[in-house]
């Protein structure tokens, strides 16, 4: 691994229209520990990263509250900054996708693009919602993907497939901001000619740092029709405008990756450092992180902007899973929808970094925060083995020799053998296998703790041997807290000022101090105490069913009561429910209504119940439903269910209801 590189690296822009939440958090701690990780072995790093600031959503957002949309931008950017600070979340710099400099770049490359050919216009058929007078945005219509059938799925791709299309190609499309079918309506739009850079994009995977399973749905993609991408929106629309229009906007996808280039030139031109990056691959490494669900954006539409403007292109994308809390997806109603601040008034922020680095690896697997497992691996790692460590010796030290290290280590040969896995450490954290790291950090933290059982220095009559033993044993400590600063940087400071030292690297892990006086030992870390875990479950319950925290938009989606009265609604119970091979989304139910017998019924909630856990329930059917015919058969009514921020929960009917009984 060669060291004094220049590394741009970049994270994935949070949204500036909510706070952010441990989800997020997982990538800017992944990115943030690669980022210290590499300035601490000698390379020379920067780390950028800005607000995400345009779009529809912004602009309702602002609306609802009164303000306008460069007030709530600003407001978000100054909460999101001091959430990543606590976290210890270090950007060089942090920007927002609203900037001069990105309006100049997103003009420069547009301009760029069209004069190379790589630009077209065409009308097209949009969908236009004419109850709240406004054309719908590809995330404000959901209804069936085209491609895999999958139900309740955006307008500009599948969550269930990864397909991308046009909305105007979605099966049973809805308005979420009406609840009404949506009218289409011609428009004229710019067009980024995709389809053109097929062959170059295919040269460029295999030339790339892109993980396995990224590159093999890539290679799936390109084996597929790409189609153009609409790079434009209609008025109104917060962002910026399109040269020579006056009512067309560049849509937030295309001006959200430019910022990263803006952002950069930004910090480069304030530092005198990095010049050219983006144009010269001679001038150092650029890397992304990001989540999968944007992977088809940063590796199919931004490396071709960037080819056709005349830009280079990143050397690697990383991408990640997502989080789920206690095995469920995160959500409000069940308490699992944790925003960063919630979390910081229990718990220590760095005891989340070192859970997040357990769990973390090179793949794009969800993880689960677990607060039990949490619990046991702060308690038990780090505050019973690490820690422990450093107060045991460091007590020996106080009371035999006045907090004076020994001029010799004990057993010197030993130590060199402790520094063994070091080198390995190194090529993990590097490739992004944190909890490869963490695991062999903790076995040597065992080989520390096994070291002091063994020579039992409070057994010891010989003081100078005792000094000795501890003097080790404390240097064991030093290496360990080096090998986990990317990780824990505030932990790193502590035991720096506890040891009379600063600005600690890699390499110091590999020298012992000697012949000096240390500290007394305070505090480092206290135990995560049950009640803390507890207080927080029960602050997000409380917080969650406050109706101030869980407004929705304006919404016209009243119906006629005659509508209403056409549905015949019966109690009906699952007596089988069937996973569907191909479909991500659908089980398949016979629910049996009494006299009126079984009905076949696929249902859309897959994700939030195991087939096993529905048999027996009791629920309503909606009897009365035309037919329909799906991929994988014919779905002969409904089951109720409701949503309940982002769960689907299945509308459970009074047992003393028999089968078949119609509801009134």
């Amino acid at each position: 691994m060669k060291t004094n590189n220049k590394i741009l690296v970049t994270s994935a822009l949070p949204y500036a229209n909510g706070p952010i939440h441990l989800g997020h958090l997982v990538e800017y701690i992944q990115t943030d520990i690669w980022v210290r990780f590499n300035k601490t072995i000698g390379n020379d790093v920067v780390y950028i990263c800005a607000d995400d600031a345009h779009g529809t959503p912004i602009m309702l957002k602002a609306k609802e509250q009164g303000i306008s949309p460069e007030e709530l931008i600003e407001k978000t950017k100054n909460n999101h900054e001091a959430d990543f600070k606590k976290f210890f979340i270090n950007f060089d710099h942090y920007s927002s996708t609203n900037s001069k400099k990105n309006e100049e770049l997103c003009k420069k490359i547009f301009i760029k693009l069209k004069e190379s050919g790589h630009i077209s216009q065409k009308i097209i058929s949009q969908f236009y919602d004419d109850k709240e007078n406004i054309f719908l945005p590809d995330r404000y219509i959901k209804g069936i993907c085209p491609k895999c059938k999958a139900e309740d799925q955006y307008g500009d791709s599948c969550e269930s497939c990864g397909a991308t299309y046009s909305p105007t190609e979605l099966i049973n499309p809805v308005s979420i901001l009406s609840n009404t079918k949506p009218m289409t309506k011609d428009t004229n739009h710019y067009f980024f000619n995709l389809k053109s850079f097929k062959d170059y994009l295919i040269k460029w995977t295999k030339e790339h740092d892109l993980q396995a399973t990224i590159r093999n749905k890539l290679n799936e993609w390109l084996n597929d029709n790409l189609n153009d991408w609409d790079i434009t929106r209609d008025a109104p629309y917060f962002g910026f405008k399109i040269p020579n229009e006056e009512d067309k906007y560049f849509y937030v996808w295309m001006d959200a990756p430019i910022g990263y280039i803006a952002a950069f030139e930004e910090y480069s031109e304030k530092n005198n450092r990095f010049e050219g990056i983006w144009n010269n691959e001679d001038k150092g490494q650029i890397y992304h992180f990001i989540g999968k669900d944007i992977a088809y954006f940063h590796s199919l539409f931004w490396p071709s902007i960037l080819n056709g403007a005349g830009y280079r292109t990143p050397n690697g994308i990383f991408c990640h899973g997502f989080l789920t809390v206690d095995g469920k997806k995160m959500s409000k109603s069940r308490g699992t929808f944790i925003k960063a601040s919630d979390y910081l008034n229990y718990l220590d922020p760095e005891f989340l970094r070192y859970y997040f680095a357990s769990r973390l690896n090179d793949s794009i697997e969800d993880i689960d925060l677990n607060f039990d497992d949490l619990t046991k691996k702060i308690n038990s790692d780090l505050v019973g083995k690490l820690i422990n460590l450093a107060s045991r010796c460091s007590a020996f030290l106080e009371k035999n020799s006045k907090l004076m290290l020994s001029k010799e280590l004990e057993d010197k040969e030993k130590f060199l053998s402790f520094l063994n896995n070091i080198e390995e450490i190194k090529n993990l954290y590097y490739q992004r296998k944190y909890s490869s790291a963490i695991n062999k950090i903790m076995l040597m933290t065992d080989t520390a703790n096994q070291y002091i059982n063994e020579k039992k220095p409070w057994s010891l009559d010989d003081l100078d041997k005792v000094q000795e033993i501890s003097t080790q044993g404390l240097n064991y400590f030093r290496t360990l807290v080096i090998l986990l600063s990317p990780v824990m940087p505030d932990l790193l400071e502590k035991v720096e000022n506890m040891l009379n030292e600063e600005n600690l690297v890699w390499n110091d892990s590999l020298s012992p101090i000697l012949n000096k006086k240390i500290k007394k030992f305070t505090t480092l870390k206290n135990r995560i105490q049950k009640e803390d875990v507890e207080k927080l479950k029960e602050g997000l319950m409380k917080n969650n069913n406050n109706k101030q925290d869980m407004k929705v938009p304006n919404m016209s989606n009243e119906i006629e009561y005659d509508d209403f009265a056409k549905v015949n609604l019966r109690v009906g119970e699952i007596v089988s429910a069937e996973n569907i091979e191909g479909a991500d989304k659908l089980l398949k139910l016979t629910v049996n209504l009494g006299t009126l017998g079984d009905k076949e019924i696929f249902a859309g909630i897959k994700k939030f119940y195991n087939s096993e856990d529905l048999i027996g329930l009791k629920t309503l059917v909606v009897e009365n439903l035309k037919p329909k015919k799906m991929k994988f058969g014919t779905s002969s009514g409904m089951v109720l269910a409701a949503d309940s921020d982002g769960d689907i929960i299945v509308i459970e009917a009074n047992n003393k209801i028999k089968n078949g009984s119609k509801v009134k």
